[in-house]
């Protein structure tokens, strides 16, 4: 099983498709996967036009937006200097829970696409999935995508799962690579997603099987291109069982699957889907991420990794666990539904000094867990706390729907019902309180995923998306930018012009994409453009 194909920088890959354009910022290697970077880091340090000096509601704001056929889930995608029909356009690539995938070009605010693909077909009765259909309401009001995609620029492929029920009775995810000049498949593409793992767990077939079950499985984790593999990360839908936490990996070449990770394969649930992000990757290709509720029973000899942060990579020939950490009160956590894998993982660059490398995040009960990624401290059988690990940060954060950030020095967390807050990082650790807080007060649940845009380590701006009314169709999300420094200083919001600059109708778990001088923010059948006013 080859799970290590080749090493490509995404600037490297960027090189090697697009040529340099004065219209381009210099160096800027794109938005090609979730939060920016394999870390999730959410950073962009190549923002040389938007400052917080330029960001306030005289001379910044809402520029255009583009309508698009359905709920915009996943994070929007940014491309520099792709070429399509001969000429180059920045593109952003949006995709929607109508299984469509659209290429805009970014610097125009005319509504049509570059292209468009759907996944649908009346002739063959191919549609999008009814909530209804798998028995809960999470994702409104049908389902298609809804994970982020991710891009390989050195090939030109964009990689998305879009999910269709056929013939009004089978559920099918499939793998899609799309050529980015015109949204065709590549050659082989697409794959159905499917899995079969030893086990006696939860749908097993009664003869040791346990099997990738589409119709309650729920792929919203963001994809992740690793070495050559694109890694799915999937959870359920709304508990709806038999479920199981499932990693699989799919050589990005051939489309052939080289890697099938089960959480809990003699157990049940344990998903992975904090919260739409995807799995973090080292610089080693081992990969990060976080279960949630589910069985735990590695502690006694058993196979099962609920409520646990988990290190993935080659061993024995497959993708398993090389190392873990379990909270000691997993079994509460389990029982009252306070997932630890609500929230996605971030990797901090590598410290100076204290613990060299580190992985954090939160859960649902709001407390962060940070841990040092070469020995990640696995249960703690002795006492009753987390004494294992290099620090937990108790009631810092309200219940914890996101991802954190990273910029200079700084991480930051947006929890449910909560304000947004900044702690220092010190030698792998986090200050015991957080530095500063965002004036705005609370955001309502589920609170926000933030973004960074900076020119290196100056001109650092926190964005974040308010998205509290995203059940309500005439519920306008709200953009907001913090001077990333002290995030106590608002820049802007977009309710400051009054109608002037409201996006569309907000969207749970939305994360602000922002490139060479625009914001763009996704929402119900749109994304809107936000940028520097004439």
């Amino acid at each position: 099983m080859r799970l290590v194909l080749r090493r490509l920088t995404i600037a490297a890959a960027i090189a090697l498709c697009f040529a340099p354009s004065a219209s381009f910022a210099q160096g800027f290697a794109g938005v090609l996967t979730y939060h920016n970077d394999n870390a999730r880091t959410g950073q962009n340090l190549s923002e040389t036009v938007l400052t917080p000096a330029n960001v306030n509601s005289s001379t910044f704001g809402k520029l255009y937006a583009w309508r698009v056929d359905g709920y915009v889930y996943a994070q929007p995608l940014y491309v520099p200097a792709g070429t399509v029909r001969g000429q180059k356009h920045n593109l952003v690539v949006i995709a929607t829970e109508h299984d469509s995938v659209y290429a805009f070009n970014a610097d125009s605010p005319k509504g049509k696409p570059q292209w468009k693909k759907s996944f649908l077909s009346r002739k063959h009765d191919v549609t999008t999935v009814p909530w209804e259909a798998v028995e809960s309401p999470d994702l409104i009001p049908e389902i298609g995508i809804t994970s982020t995609p991710v891009i390989d620029a050195a090939v030109g492929t964009i990689y998305v799962v879009a999910e269709t029920l056929e013939n009004g009775t089978t559920f099918v995810l499939r793998l899609h690579a799309l050529n980015i000049a015109n949204g065709k498949e590549r050659k082989g593409s697409p794959v159905v997603l499917t899995a079969t793992v030893s086990g006696y767990g939860d749908g097993n077939d009664g003869k040791g099987h346990v099997s990738y079950d589409p119709k309650t499985t729920n792929q919203r984790s963001a994809l992740a291109l690793v070495n050559g593999v694109v890694y799915i990360a999937n959870a359920s839908h709304g508990d709806v069982r038999p479920y199981h936490g499932w990693v699989l990996g799919y050589d990005e070449s051939t489309l052939h699957q080289v890697a099938a990770f089960n959480a809990t394969p003699n157990g049940s649930d344990g998903g992975i889907w904090m919260s739409g992000s995807g799995p973090a990757a080292d610089s080693g290709g081992d990969l990060y991420i976080s279960t949630g509720n589910g069985t735990f029973d590695i502690d006694e000899g058993g196979t099962d990794y609920g409520d646990s942060f988990l290190k993935l990579g080659e061993l024995s020939g497959t993708l398993g666990v090389l190392d873990y950490f379990t909270p000691w009160n997993q079994e509460d956590l389990n029982q009252n539904d306070f997932d630890l894998g609500s929230g996605g993982m971030l990797l901090l660059p590598d410290q100076q000094s204290g613990i060299t490398h580190v992985a954090l995040s939160a859960g649902k009960d709001g407390n962060i867990y940070v841990v040092n990624r070469d020995a990640m401290g696995g249960y703690n059988t002795a006492t009753s706390n987390n004494s294992q690990i290099v620090q937990e940060l108790d009631g810092q954060i309200g219940a914890f729907y996101s991802a954190p950030v990273y910029w200079n020095g700084s991480v930051y967390f947006s929890g449910g019902d909560s304000p947004v807050t900044q702690f220092q990082v010190s030698g792998g650790m986090l200050s015991s309180n957080p530095v500063f807080t965002a004036s705005v007060g609370a955001f309502g649940w589920p609170g926000s995923v933030p973004a960074i845009s900076a020119n290196g380590a100056s001109s650092g701006i926190l964005w974040a998306i308010r998205s509290d009314s995203f059940g309500n169709t005439a519920g306008h999300a709200v953009l907001y930018a913090f001077d990333a420094s002290d995030i106590a200083t608002e820049l802007y919001d977009s309710n400051q012009a009054g109608a002037r600059d409201l996006p569309g109708p907000a969207v749970k778990f939305s994360v602000p994409t922002v490139a060479n001088g625009k914001v763009y923010v996704g929402g119900q059948y749109s994304v809107t453009t936000f940028g520097l006013l004439k």
